[in-house]
C-alpha cells in the first residue's frame, strides 16, 4: 500500500479529530461543518444577487 503525503495528513487529521472529539461526536461535528458550508454559499450567492440589482 503506498500512501501520498496528502492521504498520511488525512489520516492523521481524521485520528486527530477522533482523539480530540470522540467518535460519538464525529458525524455531529462534520454535520455543523456541511451546514456552514451551506451557509457561506448561500450568502455569497445573496450577495452576488444583490450586485447584479444594483447595477440594473
Amino acid at each position: 500500500m503506498n500512501l501520498g503525503k496528502t492521504e498520511i495528513i488525512l489520516l492523521i487529521v481524521a485520528v486527530v479529530l477522533v482523539l480530540f472529539v470522540g467518535g460519538k461526536k464525529l458525524p455531529e461535528l462534520a454535520r455543523g461543518i456541511g451546514q456552514s458550508g451551506k451557509e457561506l454559499k448561500r450568502a455569497f450567492r445573496d450577495d452576488e444577487k444583490d450586485k447584479e440589482e444594483d447595477k440594473k
